[in-house]
Formats: C-alpha cells, sequence, structure tokens
C-alpha cells in the first residue's frame, strides 16, 4: 500500500491556502481534503509494517507544532510540476519529523535520505507548460508573494494514498493527537 504521514492543516488554515489558490490560472488545484504537510514518504508497505508503524506512532508525545507559511514557490526547475506554500523549517517542526522518521525505521521501513523542504502542495501542473503558461505562474507567484500565514498543527496522521489520472486521493488510516 503507498502511503505517508504527514500533519493535517486545521480549518483556517485549509481555508487561507483556498484563498491564495484562487489566482492560479494554471494547472490543477489541489483540493483542502488533500492539503497536508509531509514528514515521511513511505512508498509501497505491506500492511503489517504499517500496523507496526500505527503503534510506534501511537506512542510519539509531541505538543502540536507552530506552522508559519511564508510565501510560495514551485519545484521542479525552468518548468514547474508543482506549486506549494513554504513552512518555515523550525526546530520544533525537525524534531517531530525525525521523530517521526524514527518511527518509521523502527517499524522496518527504509527511508532514503532527503532534504526537508517543509510545504504545503497548492497545485500540479502539467508536463509541458508552454510560455503563455509559464509566465502566468510568474506573474501569480509575484502577486501572491506575500502570502504569510500562522497556525498550530494539532494532529499527525498516516495516509494511503491511490493514484488515479485526476490526480491522488489521500485517505486518513489513522490521526493522532499532539497534544504534549
Amino acid at each position: 500500500m503507498r502511503a505517508f504521514v504527514g500533519l493535517l492543516l486545521p480549518d483556517a488554515a485549509l481555508d487561507a491556502l483556498e484563498r491564495v489558490q484562487e489566482g492560479l490560472t494554471a494547472g490543477r488545484h489541489v483540493a483542502a481534503e488533500n492539503m497536508h504537510l509531509t514528514l515521511a514518504f513511505l512508498d509501497n508497505q505491506p500492511e503489517a509494517v504499517l500496523q507496526r508503524l500505527h503503534q510506534d506512532l501511537a506512542e510519539i508525545s509531541a505538543p502540536p507544532v507552530r506552522l508559519s507559511f511564508h510565501g510560495l514557490d514551485t519545484f521542479g526547475g525552468k518548468l514547474p510540476r508543482v506549486l506549494a506554500a513554504q513552512v518555515q523549517k523550525t526546530p520544533e517542526l525537525t524534531r517531530l519529523r525525525d521523530r517521526v522518521r524514527a518511527a518509521c525505521r523502527s517499524a522496518g521501513i527504509d527511508l532514503p535520505r532527503e532534504r526537508f523542504r517543509p510545504h504545503v502542495t497548492l497545485g500540479r501542473f502539467p508536463r509541458h507548460l508552454d510560455a503563455g503558461q509559464v509566465d502566468r505562474v510568474a506573474r501569480y507567484l509575484a502577486a501572491a508573494s506575500g502570502f504569510r500565514f500562522a497556525c498550530d498543527a494539532e494532529r499527525l496522521a498516516l495516509f494511503q494514498s491511490t493514484l488515479a489520472p485526476q490526480g491522488a486521493r489521500y485517505d486518513i488510516l489513522a490521526e493522532y493527537s499532539l497534544s504534549g
């Protein structure tokens, strides 16, 4: 089963992110119910491994994490593939990510080393953007560069990711409260 662990966003954050999406006229918007901040992408895992991970994640005791959104960015180089809201990388967020990754390793999941660039994906672009679309994305980024928002993430989740032609669908397999 294709899965990942991420932070669930509070409704106020989802509302703010949907408002900032409104100006994007290129690509496909990510639906609010699919917005999250990924802490560990697990790729395909057997259900037994995910069950062990669920037990380890349930044992994590951590306070809510402050998320400070500060602008937008694209990933993919000159021809962007993804539009994302950037999140400040704080020691608290990094500690939580490290604890989640340790739980994954404890459950037997081999995670690749990767740089942590906290973000929430807002849109996805087709493989081949024409010059007009690239220009619209650049104008949108300039207009939305001042996007700022802060909130507390109080819930962590284990998600199943199902790929489909119209985009991925994320289903919550288990939720974990960040309360202390």
